[in-house]
């Protein structure tokens, strides 16, 4: 995956829509994200885990609307890592841990720590977040 990093500053991957302002692109399909804005990547592609069968992450157009560096989720009594809220309780946020399991998240899109510290580094709140596409389940 250090070679999706290599793309920042490359021109956008398909998928998600260029746009004058910021927005955080999530590939469902292809589990990664990146932050792009007129045409240029800001940050990643980063590899990344989506909701499951159960708890899928929302897709459509978003907007962060609340950051916090340290969150502990009340609801899983677990530690979130730099989370930046887009839809309800669905957040990017730094796991533990492989991203790479089965079963997904609980919706959230879970990242690895230093990719979800360089992502804290680009968003800001009132940035848009773009998910699209399918989690492939099995």
């Amino acid at each position: 995956m250090r070679a999706l990093s290599a793309d920042a500053g490359a021109r956008t991957l398909p998928g998600c829509p260029v746009r004058s302002y910021r927005v955080a692109c999530v590939d469902l399909t292809h589990q990664r994200t990146w932050v792009q804005q007129r045409g240029r990547i800001l940050f990643g592609p980063v590899p990344m885990r989506s909701g499951g069968v159960r708890h899928p992450t929302r897709t459509g157009w978003f907007r962060i609307y609340w950051r916090h560096r340290y969150h502990w989720s009340t609801l899983y009594n677990s530690p979130m890592p730099y989370a930046q809220f887009f839809s309800g309780g669905q957040a990017f946020h730094a796991v533990r841990g492989s991203i790479r399991t089965r079963g997904g998240s609980m919706g959230c899109v879970n990242l690895r720590l230093a990719d979800a510290r360089g992502l804290w580094k680009v968003l800001r709140k009132g940035d848009h977040v773009y998910v699209w596409g399918r989690r492939h389940h099995g």
